[in-house]
């Protein structure tokens, strides 16, 4: 008996893009550092829970401004408003230089002819500060900045925004990002992710899709 011809096995299509979370994947960022030489670890910290550091900064990345910042806090917490003035004008040092490894790679997925994009949560004030601190920030085709458009992540609608913008076929692009709740929401809307733990694990998702760039070193 004849045996019925086996269908080939269907193969992922290939990737052709890479978008690229900012803080933390291309280029440092330690909120602390702004405080260095100047305020205590221990007022810091009391500073960042009192105002709930992380949701007031998220709201930044969401496209409100520093200025209503410091209204809300000087209503709420008076005397914290120093440190936040500090924290905005010492935010260059926040920003601790590139991610080890990272540039190297985006010269090397360049130079493969892949298109590579930033979907970032960053202050739209403050964004200018990136491309100094790391180069491969400003290598990018194109970057969308939450603060810019008054959304950010893991609000799928600026996944949805970067994909009608840029022109990227979810299947086609591998989203890479440190926080697992935007990776999640990535993944929602098709992406193909990668969480961020380091710019060797994410060369070797990069070899795992097909994408011919050299293994960890």
């Amino acid at each position: 008996m004849t045996r019925p011809a086996s269908r080939p096995r269907a193969t992922s299509p290939a990737i052709d893009a890479v978008l690229y979370d900012f803080g933390n994947v291309l280029v440092g960022w330690d909120p602390y550092r702004a405080y260095d030489g100047h305020t205590s670890r221990d007022a810091v910290d009391a500073f960042f829970a009192d105002v709930d550091f992380p949701a007031l900064n998220h709201a930044r990345d969401a496209g409100e401004t520093w200025a209503a910042a410091r209204t809300h806090v000087g209503a709420t917490h008076p005397h914290h408003v120093a440190l936040l003035d500090r924290y905005v004008e010492h935010f260059p040092a926040t920003l601790t230089g590139p991610v080890d490894g990272s540039e190297e790679l985006v010269r090397e997925l360049r130079g493969r002819g892949l298109r590579l994009y930033g979907l970032t949560n960053w202050s739209a004030e403050l964004f200018h500060h990136a491309a100094t601190a790391a180069p491969a920030t400003a290598l990018m085709d194109d970057v969308l900045v939450s603060g810019r458009e008054g959304l950010a992540k893991p609000d799928p609608r600026i996944f949805a925004l970067t994909l009608e913008r840029f022109g990227l076929d979810p299947v086609r692009t591998l989203f890479t990002d440190d926080s697992p709740a935007n990776v999640d929401a990535a993944a929602r809307l098709g992406l193909r992710t990668h969480l961020f733990r380091g710019t060797g694990g994410l060369r070797t998702a990069l070899r795992d899709l097909g994408v011919d760039v050299a293994p960890p070193g």
